[in-house]
């Protein structure tokens, strides 16, 4: 790349009306309106809204002449060739499913960010040296089939594809292959992938408070914490709400609160990076005037310390066999996902935050607390993420919003970091 092309591309911006166009197209798929005019998005991953939404955006893909082919666990992933076919290809992408509740932003902005920098350079007649591919993966969510980031985790090598296949769906117990071949996304191309990637580098919203809260631009990712998911299945025994006496009940509905107060303390009690979520408690036969059967919930413990992350399990594994034996209950565990924190390539976060602050944005370094298909990549090329900011730091919230100024900046940040490491000498 000559220093006249350079300071040409060096110049290049994505629009940013088109990439808004976008996302709210795909955001009219599934949409929920809220009663003080926001508005979000259910797309669970493999019901008829997925499939629905990934056939709009592979429409998208079609129009801008990507190559675009899908994985044997529903990966979509798209091409635009480079000028050198021997170089290893330059991967942008997030996901666009959605929790039952999400919001526009989340994942898709780093799909279709990826979309808008093919037709940017496309409208430019720029041709990189590496091949651009713009991927979208399954299941990012897991609100539907457990673990989340299940695309990536697959298309890494980090669970067979045949046992992926096999899980089962949270809501209507639906096999998840079965889900693949109804929505006509069970791709014909093997997994994990034969060939990584040179890099790959996800845009996306921070899903908190701190960018806004400080008035920075972007965020520059180092790594993201570790995570902890595990089922709880609490068994007492049913029994009358009126005659039956406190100290004669084994009432799971009890231990089930007793663990959601635990989690809190805990948090407290490890220090400002753990955090602990009961987010769903399913009560058998929930009924008003009935002690409970059966409970089973959910705890989500994260860390970006993997030491502090195995205490907080280890504790949590003590504390349900004390509650078992004093409130004679059987509980068991099932264990949905379990990720290491993870440390992103110190080159590229170098990169992302070098090109941020060249393109005149503040910048902060942070790590992520939600989980991302970057996370899995990072097994096998350098990765990168750029953060942008959500307002009031919402996010799995049909309130969920960030702004235009943001969405351009992010949008550019990742249009130069992949610009920069589409040619074979990086150091152009």
């Amino acid at each position: 790349m000559d220093s006249k092309t350079h300071t040409v591309l060096s110049d290049l911006r994505i629009d940013t009306p088109r990439l808004l166009a976008r996302i709210d197209e795909l955001g009219q798929i599934g949409r929920i309106d809220g009663p003080n005019g926001e508005w979000g998005n259910a797309r669970l991953a493999l019901t008829d809204a997925d499939r629905a939404g990934r056939d709009l955006v592979v429409a998208w893909m079609h129009d801008l002449g990507l190559d675009v082919v899908i994985d044997a666990i529903g990966n979509v992933i798209a091409t635009r060739a480079g000028s050198d076919p021997t170089l290893a290809p330059v991967m942008v992408g997030s996901h666009i499913d959605t929790v039952g509740t999400g919001g526009r932003f989340d994942g898709n902005l780093g799909v279709l960010a990826g979309l808008e920098i093919v037709e940017t350079l496309a409208h430019a007649g720029v041709v990189t040296e590496r091949a651009l591919q713009v991927a979208f993966f399954t299941d990012e969510e897991g609100s539907r089939f457990a673990p989340d980031m299940l695309g990536s985790l697959v298309y890494v090598g980090g669970l067979p594809v045949e046992q992926a296949l096999d899980l089962v769906a949270a809501d209507d117990g639906a096999r998840l292959g079965d889900e693949l071949v109804r929505i006509g996304y069970a791709g014909p191309v093997s997994c994990p992938t034969a060939a990584a990637p040179h890099a790959f580098v996800e845009l996306h919203i921070e899903q908190g408070p701190v960018l806004e809260a400080e008035g920075i631009t972007i965020g520059v990712v180092e790594g993201v914490q570790g995570i902890s998911w595990t089922e709880i299945v609490i068994v007492g025994q049913s029994a009358h709400a009126g005659t039956t006496p406190m100290r004669l009940r084994h009432d799971p509905a009890y231990c089930a609160a007793a663990i959601t107060t635990y989690v809190r303390d805990l948090t407290r009690h490890l220090g400002p990076d753990q955090v602990g979520t009961v987010g769903r408690i399913d009560v058998y036969p929930n009924l008003v005037n009935v002690v409970p059967a059966r409970v089973v919930l959910t705890v989500d413990l994260r860390n970006t310390d993997d030491r502090i992350l195995r205490d907080a399990e280890s504790r949590l594994a003590t504390h349900l066999v004390e509650l078992a034996e004093s409130e004679g209950v059987a509980i068991t565990t099932n264990s949905l996902a379990r990720f290491e924190p993870v440390e992103f390539d110190a080159a590229m976060v170098d990169l992302v935050e070098a090109t941020a602050v060249r393109l005149g944005h503040s910048t902060k370094r942070m790590p992520s607390g939600a989980g991302h298909d970057a996370q899995m990549l990072a097994r096998i090329c350098p990765t990168a993420m750029v953060f942008t900011p959500s307002v009031n730091g919402l996010s799995h919230n049909i309130a969920e919003f960030t702004e235009a100024v943001d969405i351009d900046a992010g949008a550019n940040v990742l249009l130069q970091v992949v610009l920069g490491l589409s040619s074979s000498d990086e150091s152009s």
